[in-house]
Parts: structure tokens; C-alpha cells; sequence
């Protein structure tokens, strides 16, 4: 989302905690997915990394996909439809792969769908024009996310209401710019590329729903 400040981007290749990391991109989520690959490409030629990506449209997929995805270091999922490409990965059995991967150290990363996924539930606009909950999430991550927090006017009140009517359990959500950065199922922390972007925690308790802002650590904006 942010093309001159690949702060983020960097954030996710130093937490694989290598050298030159292999770096996967899934554009699943896309129905314009060539476009999808090619701007990967050309932001991630840039950095210290050896990207890649595993199209399972355009392209016969890998031979062997749980390898391939096991030898990455970093697996990056874009946006687009949640819902649709959840049912593509089931399709193919890829749910059971990242969640392998995923318990082998592999680092997670994604942007709006792609931080949807890995959740229990998450407030989309994939089933329809209207905001709403799934609750279809590959469950790697407990509760529920909420990406765009700030971006749609929207959001919040989708999120409130949801939660208090006990349709998606309590969650995360993230301003754009921020991500969750979660260590073995936990957040361990949140960072943001721009000044004044949060990450909030987002509870039902017995006086209503509780909105709580996630100290938030505000990288350096890097070119």
C-alpha cells in the first residue's frame, strides 16, 4: 500500500532472521494476478531477498507445493477476496501447508486478505458490498482481525457491533500502515511505517465493547 516507504516490507524480511531470505509471494486473493506478481517483483528486486511466486492459475503450479512453500522463509499473501481464495487454498490443500509451514518457522505475512487469513474470523467485504464477518479463517491466529481499521469510514462500527452482538469473537484490529506481528500464537508486538497509526485490541466486556489501543512502535520511513 505504501510504494515509496517499504518500511513494512523490510520488517517482515528481518523477521525471518536470515541472510538473504527466500521470500514467496501468493496473489490468490487477486483476480488480477500477473499485475499482482509483477509490482511484487519490482518492489522486492530492490532488497536483499530471493522473491518468488507460486501462481495456481496462470501457471501449473509447483510440482511439489509443500516443499517449495517449506523452503521459503517468508511467505507473503496479497489482497483481493478472502473469502475466494480461502476456497481456492482448501481447494488445494494449501491450508494444511501454511499451517505446516507455519509450525516449521516459515514467517506469515500479508497484507488486508493476506492478514485476514491466518485468523479464526475477520471483518471483510469479500461475500458482498457490505461489510461483515467470516468465519472461515485457517484459525493459525485466535480471534478475529480487522484490517483498514482507519482507511473505511465503516470499520470501527462493523467491528463494534460484531463483537458485541457475539457474531466474531474479540480481536485485533490495524489502522492502515500498522501490522501484528505475532511469535508462536501471541502478539508480540505492533509496529506502524507512518506517525499515528495504531493497532487496537477490540473486546466485548460486560459494560460494553472495549476499544484499546496496542503500544505501537513507529518505524524509521526508509526509501
Amino acid at each position: 500500500m505504501e510504494p515509496e516507504n517499504p518500511a513494512l516490507d523490510l520488517y517482515v524480511l528481518q523477521a525471518a532472521g536470515v541472510e538473504r531470505p527466500k521470500v514467496c509471494f501468493l496473489p490468490h486473493a487477486s483476480s488480477d494476478e500477473a499485475r499482482y506478481c509483477l509490482n511484487f517483483f519490482t518492489a522486492f528486486a530492490r532488497y536483499d531477498c530471493t522473491p518468488s511466486t507460486m501462481s495456481l492459475f496462470s501457471t501449473p503450479p509447483k510440482a511439489n507445493m509443500e516443499a517449495f512453500l517449506h523452503a521459503q522463509d517468508v511467505i507473503y499473501v496479497g489482497g483481493g477476496n478472502t473469502k475466494s481464495m480461502l476456497a481456492v487454498w482448501r481447494e488445494w490443500e494449501l491450508d494444511r501447508i501454511l499451517r505446516s509451514c507455519y509450525d516449521h518457522g516459515v514467517v506469515l505475512a500479508g497484507i488486508s486478505a493476506g492478514a485476514n487469513c491466518w485468523f479464526d474470523a475477520y471483518i471483510t467485504d469479500s461475500a458482498s458490498q457490505e461489510l461483515d464477518a467470516l468465519t472461515n479463517g485457517l484459525g493459525i491466529l485466535s480471534g478475529t482481525f480487522c484490517p483498514h481499521y482507519s482507511g473505511e469510514e465503516q470499520r470501527r462500527p462493523t467491528f463494534h457491533r460484531l463483537v458485541a452482538n457475539g457474531t466474531v469473537p474479540d480481536g485485533v484490529a490495524c489502522d492502515d500502515g500498522v501490522a501484528a506481528h505475532y511469535i508462536d500464537g501471541h502478539l508480540h508486538t505492533a509496529v506502524a511505517s507512518t506517525p499515528y497509526a495504531q493497532a487496537y485490541h477490540v473486546r466485548n466486556t460486560p459494560s460494553g465493547v472495549s476499544e484499546e489501543s496496542i503500544p505501537t512502535h513507529h518505524l524509521e520511513p526508509t526509501t
